[in-house]
């Protein structure tokens, strides 16, 4: 991407990556830009989102304000490697894998990001204490968003 606006042959590049796949949303992003194509339901048609990190534009990144960054001081987030559904436990009805005071050790999976129609096993990279359960059990996640908050130990 260059420039302020991603470049007409970036974006049929893009288009042509979903032609002919299951894929139904696709995101890219490049510093303070982020370019997000979503098929519309049935329709094999994407449509594009642009946002910039311009504040007051859609999509802007807004700073966090003081009050939280000193709630999250000294904690360490697991994050999502993939975009997907986030599920707090192996199947519907049974125990999540963590709960919020749950100590963990690295290498210990902590949830499920639902990928195409398959099911990634998210392993803690920290060892410590789950202190808060960020993301919403069966609700999207994007690449990178914070889905535990860990005290390490």
């Amino acid at each position: 991407m260059t420039g302020a606006l991603m470049e007409l042959k970036e974006l049929k590049a893009l288009f042509r990556l979903m032609e002919g796949t299951d894929v139904e949303e696709l995101e890219v992003e490049e510093g303070d830009r982020r370019v997000r194509i979503r098929r519309r339901g049935g329709d094999a048609s994407p449509a594009v989102v642009v946002r910039s990190g311009v504040p007051g534009q859609p999509g802007a990144k807004i700073p966090a304000t003081p009050t939280a960054a000193a709630e999250t001081a000294g904690l360490i987030p697991i994050e999502s490697p993939m975009v997907g559904t986030f599920y707090r436990a192996p199947a519907p009805g049974a125990e999540p894998y963590v709960k919020e005071g749950d100590s963990v050790q690295k290498g210990t999976v902590v949830c499920i990001v639902e990928a195409m129609k398959l099911m990634n096993e998210i392993e803690s990279e920290v060892s410590g204490r789950i202190v808060r359960v960020v993301a919403e059990n069966g609700k999207p996640v994007e690449f990178g968003q914070a889905l535990f908050l860990v005290e390490p130990a």
